[in-house]
């Protein structure tokens, strides 16, 4: 038998997984193509949630009393109807008094029957509302909580969370891109992600190379990685190396790698054949001359010279003397095209810096423009995947095909990916790293793949996020918060948990009633997952506590220690500054941790046995104080004063296991991940963004360490590392004057006399 149903099937069918789980005989399968939930069972299929519950508890051997469990189960249909509060009170009082002296609802074993109507109150808010809210259900609470106590509740509660977080990888939304992706043919299908090797990739790229190997998987075909070397100026043979890890890092990984370098005796061939062929001439006008009559539409004073003199200068060309540097070929289209691309485009250049894989052989080159076709149709490539910032060229790109009598290629384009507050040119990402601003391309702040893997995201966020966009053509700036929520849906469900303290005024309390020498506990990592394993934790008569918490405990308010139980607040002593300096608390084990206020976080006194371990918190800001920078922008004008953000704090010892890159949690801190060893010993978290606003917007003013300082504006003027807050806008009055209000309070109700006078 097998489960298979949607996590946004509506009301959700809650029963039919549990009871799957809790038998052991059903395969669950979430599919976020399907509507509803379907049982395939003995040939025939089931999609009813109380016939599925019915089947699955005899199948089970847990259908109970037939008479008592089918009253049971129409009454778990009227739940969710019910919205009348007096009907709702009238059922909870009933179901609460049934269960005051009962462990189940039908005999002394679970039945279907508490699968079927624990569902529907699942999925019924009203009802869930009450019981949190109201007191007076005790017998019902303790029998939801016993419920959902079970390990195969557990197993199935997490299970549906680990789903809802892979849920943007549904065939629907990828079947968004099919759309656009033209003459497509099952196992034909040959894409291309052509990095110039130049620099490292950023988040960009991260969309190229994700969706050509997206589409090469989709219809069983292949993906070449090509450099496209036909620079020198700008490549260097270690750039493939670096550009080749960070598609590793996004597990991309293509059938085969290539150079456009590879091609260029048959591209200087094809070039020949384009001259002689009267499609393309020799140009020796100036750059800035030639800029001015492409934009006017005035042809080149050599644009009708004879072949023969073309192929001359091309072979002067050829030989990097100082008349062939003069020169440079154009494709021979079109002179006053509406298109400018088509205005007789620059096809091959001189350049005399050896190249990094051909060396001193070729002192011309192709551009990319001419290149590109070319190699895609040599190649075999059948779709090639651009920013639609090409969509100009590509009819520039189809004229060179035609031109050249080569094989057809089908152009699939998409918008480019842009981040506010995020820059992806190389250019200035490199000015930051020359700078000192940053410690590296790998640097947490930095757009580039290492920077946000080392950041924390995860590639299956990152592949969602990137199919959630669809075939959009839209140019906009994205914020970065849903990419940084899809994340947190992907790590919250294995993340383990563990525990921080920051070190700056933390309190040691002494627990009265706590154990007399240090206790060990072996617990859950991750209370709703337990696949991520166990971990060990101290108990002590003496504790540690930030400050921050110790402060707003009030005398004799009880409050909740986590993975412990309550305690009461005795005493507490204060400094002169106003700081907790010491606390006394008595453990009240037998207090409801449901009634307290403060649930927190505590580590045990550090001694030679179970010592603490010294961590440091890293958080971050955006590099720059603009959303987006315009091209007159100069940079050093929009430097953040302050990015990069410390707090040492301790941990408990389970972090010691943790090897480099691994994602975890501290518990009312945020998700964290493990950046290894600092040079003074301290293990070093960065903080990974959730995708909450608040931790999305500026942290300017927040206490904090920048690794350097910030660079000289170009004005001169050194950039305030503690920049005043200002407005711009103008002073007005205020509305109420500037006294106090004084409220005056009323009910607004008829008076009424005193019903004792």
């Amino acid at each position: 038998m097998s489960i298979t149903l949607s996590t946004k099937t509506s009301p959700f069918p809650y029963a039919s997984i549990a009871i799957a789980t809790y038998t052991q005989k059903v395969d669950i399968n979430y599919d976020e193509s399907v509507d509803g939930i379907t049982l395939d069972f003995e040939g025939s299929q089931i999609s009813a949630d109380h016939e599925i519950v019915a089947v699955l508890a005899n199948a089970g051997g847990l259908a109970g009393d037939s008479v008592k469990t089918a009253a049971y189960f129409e009454l778990a249909k009227t739940v969710p109807t019910l919205t009348a509060i007096p009907d709702i009170l009238a059922l909870l009082d009933s179901l609460d008094s049934h269960l005051a002296y009962r462990t189940f609802l039908v005999g002394h074993d679970i039945t279907a029957a508490d699968f079927i109507i624990w569902g529907s109150i699942k999925v019924a808010p009203k009802f869930i509302g009450f019981l949190k809210n109201g007191q007076q259900y005790v017998h019902l609470l303790r029998w939801m909580s016993h419920i959902e106590s079970l390990d195969s509740i557990q197993a199935t509660l997490a299970g549906l969370a680990a789903a809802k977080a892979n849920k943007a990888r549904s065939n629907k939304t990828a079947a968004g891109f099919a759309l656009g992706l033209q003459n497509a043919k099952e196992g034909h299908v040959v894409t291309r992600f052509p990095p110039e090797p130049s620099g490292y990739l950023h988040i960009g790229h991260a969309k190229a190379a994700m969706l050509n190997q997206y589409f090469a998987k989709m219809y069983n075909g292949k993906m070449i990685i090509r450099f496209d070397d036909t620079n020198p100026t700008k490549e260097r043979a270690e750039f493939e190396e670096t550009i080749l890890q960070d598609l590793e890092l996004l597990n991309i990984r293509g059938d085969k790698v290539t150079h456009t370098s590879g091609y260029f005796d048959q591209i200087y061939e094809l070039a020949i054949q384009m001259i002689k062929s009267g499609k393309a001439y020799a140009d020796d006008t100036e750059q800035l001359q030639m800029r001015e009559e492409r934009g006017k539409g005035v042809a080149s004073a050599h644009r009708d010279d004879s072949i023969e003199d073309n192929l001359r200068h091309f072979e002067e060309m050829k030989t990097g003397s100082t008349e062939g540097l003069r020169w440079c070929i154009r494709a021979k289209i079109s002179v006053d095209n509406q298109n400018k691309a088509m205005r007789d485009p620059v096809i091959y250049r001189c350049n005399l810096i050896s190249h990094h894989r051909t060396g001193d052989k070729w002192k011309i080159y192709p551009t990319y423009d001419f290149a590109c076709p070319i190699v895609d149709s040599l190649e075999g490539v059948t779709h090639a995947l651009r920013t639609n910032e090409y969509r100009e060229r590509n009819a520039q790109y189809q004229w060179m095909i035609k031109a050249l009598g080569m094989r057809g290629v089908d152009i699939w384009d998409f918008s480019r990916l842009n981040f506010i507050y995020t820059l992806l040119s190389k250019r200035k990402l490199h000015w930051f790293v020359d700078s000192g601003i940053v410690g590296g391309w790998d640097d947490p702040r930095f757009p580039t793949i290492r920077g946000i893997r080392r950041r924390g995201l995860t590639v299956d966020a990152l592949s969602q996020f990137m199919l959630a966009q669809g075939p959009s053509q839209a140019i906009v700036s994205l914020e970065w918060d849903m990419i940084w929520a899809i994340n947190k849906k992907v790590i919250d469900p294995v993340a383990p948990r563990f525990w921080a303290i920051v070190k700056e005024n933390s309190v040691f309390v002494t627990i009265n009633g706590g154990p007399l020498a240090p206790e060990v506990k072996t617990l859950p990592r991750h209370k709703k997952n337990p696949d991520v394993g166990e971990k060990k934790t101290v108990f002590t008569s003496t504790i540690l506590v930030e400050q921050e918490d110790a402060i707003s405990f009030d005398d004799q308010e009880e409050i909740t220690l986590m993975d412990w139980g309550n305690a009461i607040v005795r005493s507490k002593t204060t400094g002169p500054s106003g700081d907790v300096t010491s606390l006394t608390m008595d453990l009240h084990l037998e207090g409801d941790f449901r009634k307290t206020k403060k649930k927190i976080t505590w580590l045990a006194q550090p001694s030679k046995d179970y010592p603490l371990v010294d961590v440091t918190l890293l958080d971050y800001d955006y590099l720059i104080t603009k959303k987006k920078l315009e091209e007159t922008d100069d940079v050093k004008d929009f430097v953040t004063p302050v990015s990069e953000f410390r707090e040492e704090a301790f941990a408990d010892a389970n972090v010691s296991t943790l090897t480099k890159g691994d994602i975890i949690q501290f518990e009312r801190k945020g998700y964290f991940i493990f950046d290894g060893t600092a040079e003074d010993g301290k293990l070093e978290f960065i903080r990974i963004p959730d995708g909450r606003a608040a931790n999305l917007a500026s942290k300017a003013g927040k206490p904090g360490v920048v690794t350097v300082e910030a660079p000289v504006p170009a004005s001169g003027t050194t950039v305030d590392a503690d920049p005043v807050p200002s407005s711009t806008m103008y002073k007005v009055k205020k509305i109420y004057g500037e006294e106090a209000v004084k409220p005056v309070s009323t009910t607004k109700m008829y008076a009424v006399s005193n019903v004792y006078e």
